[in-house]
């Protein structure tokens, strides 16, 4: 398996935000809970009514998207995006539970935009993030999914193939 640092990682997120940034959009204007700007030649004020309900929907649409399509695709639109998923350590499938956990240490992971999550990835020998490591899963190359490694050494040739057989 191929393991997936910060890069990929970071693509995939990018999208997954504005595509949440949309979905955000739509939870506040059914809710209703929308701002009004007032403007005067001396002042700006912002007046926001409600709130309450449409940020706990934001909250829950934003661990919905990661945990369920984790759990049932294997990544998000992102990821899929960008050619990488998320699997047990041994290269299964992600359990519910597994990306239930690593998705609640997102909130750990996401702080100073990431950074904490890039810098535990940077020193993790699996490429895993701190909820990673908690759910023993990890991010890899969907292209490397299946891929027996080599029994070879680096830099070792294959075996030549056997002659044909005159006939």
């Amino acid at each position: 398996m191929e393991y997936i640092s910060v890069g990929r990682r970071a693509v995939a997120i990018i999208v997954d935000t504005v595509l949440l940034l949309f979905v955000s959009i739509v939870i506040i204007a059914i809710t209703g809970d929308v701002g009004t700007v007032t403007t005067t030649d001396t002042s700006f004020e912002f007046e926001a009514s409600g709130g309450g309900l449409s940020t706990a929907l934001v909250v829950i649409a934003s661990f919905a998207y990661f945990i369920v399509l984790e759990a049932v695709m294997g990544a998000t639109l992102g990821k899929l995006l960008v050619g990488i998923r998320v699997v047990m350590l041994d290269g299964s499938d992600v359990t519910w539970a597994a990306s239930v956990i690593r998705n609640l240490f997102r909130v750990i992971d996401g702080f100073f935009l990431y950074l904490v999550g890039a810098i535990i990835v940077w020193n993790s020998a699996k490429r895993q993030r701190l909820g990673d490591q908690v759910a023993r899963t990890v991010v890899v190359a969907k292209s490397s999914l299946g891929v027996q490694p080599s029994a070879r050494p680096p830099g070792v040739p294959p075996a030549p193939l056997p002659p044909i057989p005159p006939g």
